[in-house]
């Protein structure tokens, strides 16, 4: 369900950034496997990242995790696309970051609305 989630955050980000585009024919396609790596990245590496940047969060106030989130997002679109040939990819990194921030904006509000 998570996943789930997570893809349709993933659409919603795409439509509303135009600095993001999918590659691939299928967009739901490209956005459920955006969605994997990044769940698989969050779940996995994505704590050690903020353990390792706790200081630098600290000092500047969360900026450095602001710029984790937007390199989780990079990792993600450069995994689904090498790996399914399909995904999200931002024309920069300042897209990539304001595509983190909508992303985990949205997946957030989705998840609190979601009825189990």
């Amino acid at each position: 369900m998570n996943w789930l989630v997570l893809t349709i955050a993933t659409g919603v980000t795409v439509f509303l950034l135009p600095g993001l585009s999918i590659i691939g024919d299928r967009a739901w396609v490209a956005y459920g496997s955006f969605a994997l790596f990044m769940a698989l990245i969050n779940a996995s590496i994505k704590p050690f990242m903020q353990v390792l940047a706790l200081p630098f969060s600290i000092f500047s106030f969360g900026l450095a995790a602001l710029l984790i989130n937007a390199a989780c997002f990079e990792m993600a679109s450069s995994l689904a696309t090498r790996v399914f040939y399909t995904g999200v990819v931002s024309s920069s990194f300042g897209w990539s970051l304001m595509g983190a921030l909508v992303l985990s904006l949205v997946s957030g509000l989705l998840g609190f609305l979601r009825l189990d």
